[in-house]
């Protein structure tokens, strides 16, 4: 029997359902009965994480709600929460990191200096994370940082004609030297494909999804 996934979600909705979407396709099924039963807190009432909201107390509760409902192993898709991923592991669960998967996910598909495409906090997870790895990483510079938060917050507002816009930004980062590109926030892959760039796209949501498949079906 797999493990029942239970989801921190609302970060925003929108990326929620988009990461929904790709467990269900990474899942190979025949039948219902094949995919991965998900116990999910869609909450959009997490703190701000990029505004100094702590949202570390909430997060905490929602694992165990999740854990008290039956979840055998959680996952979030949003990257920057993950600065309070301690708060998540302190109700006793698996707790399978977006960041380390899509780290991992960059180092497979052959890159060594990859650029990332996220929040501040996201971005400084990924740094971190790409360190300990043995990989560079390239970053916006702080007037390009400007552009992306305009446009994270034009995308969770609904606005999802700005894939131009975003791809100018990953093209920033290829100019200063990235082998491959993170969509280090989940509102990113909704906005941006791999068709896009001229380098490998990693999805952080996509490799999440994987990973969970692989986890729960183990």
């Amino acid at each position: 029997m797999s493990k029942i996934l239970g989801v921190l979600g609302g970060m925003g909705p929108a990326a929620t359902v988009d990461f929904l979407a790709k467990l269900q396709a990474a899942t190979p099924a025949t039948r219902d009965q094949d995919h991965v039963r998900v116990l999910m807190d869609l909450n959009p009432q997490v703190p701000d994480r990029n505004v100094g909201g702590d949202a570390g107390p909430v997060l905490g509760a929602m694992a165990v709600r999740l854990r008290d409902a039956g979840a055998d192993v959680l996952a979030m898709p949003c990257n920057t929460a993950h600065a309070f991923a301690e708060d998540i592991k302190a109700a006793g669960l698996p707790f399978i990191d977006m960041i380390e998967t899509a780290g991992e996910a960059a180092r497979s598909a052959g890159a060594v200096r990859p650029g990332v495409l996220g929040t501040p906090s996201a971005v400084a997870l990924y740094s971190e994370r790409f360190s300990a790895m043995g990989l560079g990483s390239v970053v916006l510079n702080a007037e390009a940082q400007d552009e992306f938060m305009a446009l994270l917050y034009r995308i969770k507002g609904g606005d999802l004609a700005v894939g131009a816009e975003m791809a100018a930004l990953a093209a920033r980062l290829l100019d200063d030297g990235a082998d491959a590109v993170v969509a280090g926030c989940t509102e990113v892959p909704l906005v941006l494909a791999a068709p896009d760039i001229s380098v490998p796209l990693i999805d952080a949501t996509e490799s999440l999804a994987r990973r969970c498949v692989a986890v729960c079906q183990a």
